[in-house]
């Protein structure tokens, strides 16, 4: 059985997180720089491989202070761990629903993680490259992949919260 390759086009995709701040509001942040590919048998993308990873100093939160305490050992370590990356991972339409599963990677922890995908369909773009779109979201807790540090206001509230939910919004090209 043949497979088609399809790779990310990173000028018309995004990778997003959000993360609960003392509670009371969500900060969002994404990774500027990243790359993947797939493996699609034939024309259908059930059972698709799919393999992604990102440049943990492309963090971005709109704020230059935290994005520098984010590359920091006290969360993701980016001197050590340069790369965040999704392995392993296959697409599947189990019952109408796509779901995307595999195995995600931060620092020197992974652990499985399962995304529910809502696949837009496939087109061609202006310049003859077809394109596939994809709507990806999930959630993780941070502190299983090592990501603890936390602190506590004088009336009790964490600043970070645990659950980082993940939002992506991924083109596909062809070839």
């Amino acid at each position: 059985m043949s497979t088609v390759k399809w790779t990310i086009d990173p000028t018309h995709s995004e990778i997003n997180f959000k993360v609960k701040h003392l509670v009371i509001s969500t900060v969002t942040g994404k990774f500027k720089e990243f790359e993947g590919a797939a493996e699609v048998p034939a024309d259908d993308f059930n059972g698709a491989k799919v393999e992604f990873s990102t440049n943990i100093n492309s963090v971005d939160t709109n704020q230059s202070d935290r994005d520098a305490h984010l590359k920091s050992a006290d969360f993701f370590d980016a001197e050590k761990f340069p790369k965040l990356s999704f392995s392993n991972g296959v697409l599947s339409n189990e019952g109408g629903e796509y779901k995307l599963k595999g195995d995600l990677t931060i620092k020197d922890t992974t652990k499985p993680i399962e995304l529910a995908v809502d696949f837009g369909g496939v087109a061609e773009d202006p310049y003859g490259n077809t394109k596939a779109g994809f709507e990806l979201e999930g959630k993780i807790s941070r502190k299983e992949f090592g990501l603890t540090w936390n602190a506590v206001t004088e009336a009790g509230s964490v600043v970070v919260g645990d659950s980082i939910k993940i939002l992506a919004s991924v083109q596909l090209v062809k070839g």
